[in-house]
């Protein structure tokens, strides 16, 4: 079947590139802008621009998808299918109905509609999401489902482990829908949970939530977010890995080290931090910090 793929993210460049190995394999892809990225803000390609280059595949970056011009440039290729996954941009009419669109949404639909599904999911604690293939309407993941399959979330699931297979199940599944033409389903409103956009303030662990929020939510926005906590020198130190701590009288926000372990007092209970990431370094162990910092804390 005759393809056209938009996409953006590295989510999309798995999916582009099973996509790719298929007898779909699109006729042209279409991403973003190039965008300052990384700590240097230097601009650079979307993801899935340095993955259609090396796939050979023809790129377009227009400023605005819906435009008449992009609308043509789309039209021009002749799809029979237009593939979507992690754009980063809402298709608007009259392109929504121009073509027929297939989205590929990393959750169980209608849970998690939105922007951040993999991260609501490992922050709500869920035991399993999954990918739906579905058709994109006006209303944001609200359109008819053609295809589901879950997946489980394990317990030391960060968003990078979780959403490296699910981008690979992402394209397994947008390939056998385009392959087998399943019949579409309304959604229904039965079970609908909205998974907003990540906040800055929320890459802060506030230290007023229990502990083991604030162990799933390190998880939920690593690597790609990341978290942090306040030192007493009001520096923030980045935490890309923690715990569950034994009991630990500790007040909200506290750090201090016990038995040569660096603790985090929550609202109730208290997080190991076991790798961290200094401002302007690499990350490290946590025990590796406590060598240069440890006459700035509490111990016990």
């Amino acid at each position: 079947m005759r393809t056209v793929y938009l996409g953006t993210s590295e989510f999309a460049v798995a999916v582009l590139e099973r996509l790719a190995a298929s007898e779909h394999r699109p006729v042209l892809v279409v991403t973003r802008p190039d965008r300052p990225r990384g700590r240097g803000r230097k601009v650079g390609p979307p993801p899935v621009a340095e993955a259609a280059g090396t796939l050979g595949i023809e790129l377009f970056q227009p400023e605005n998808v819906n435009d008449e011009d992009a609308r043509t440039r789309i039209a021009e290729a002749g799809p029979e299918a237009v593939c979507i996954c992690a754009f980063g941009a809402l298709l608007k009419e009259p392109l929504l109905s121009q073509h027929e669109m297939l989205n590929v949404h990393p959750s169980l639909l209608p849970r998690w509609r939105g922007a951040a599904p993999i991260e609501r999911a490992i922050e709500a604690g869920d035991e399993e999401t999954g990918v739906t293939i579905m058709r994109p309407t006006r209303e944001f993941d609200a359109g008819p489902l053609c295809l589901q399959r879950a997946a489980p979330i394990r317990p030391d699931d960060d968003y990078g482990s979780l959403a490296g297979r699910l981008a690979l199940l992402g394209g397994e599944l947008l390939v056998e829908t385009l392959d087998t033409r399943p019949t579409c389903r309304e959604q229904g409103e039965e079970g609908v949970t909205y998974a907003f956009k990540i906040e800055r303030e929320e890459r802060r662990l506030d230290p007023q939530r229990m502990a083991d929020e604030l162990e799933r939510r390190v998880r939920a926005l690593t690597p790609h977010v990341g978290v942090y906590v306040e030192l007493p020198s009001g520096e923030r130190l980045g935490v890309r890995r923690a715990g569950l701590a034994p009991t630990a009288e500790l007040d909200p926000g506290e750090l201090a080290v016990r038995d040569g372990r660096l603790l985090y007092g929550a609202g109730s209970g208290a997080l190991e931090l076991l790798e961290v990431q200094p401002e302007g370094r690499r990350p490290m162990q946590a025990a590796d910090w406590l060598r240069g910092h440890r006459d700035r804390l509490t111990e016990g």
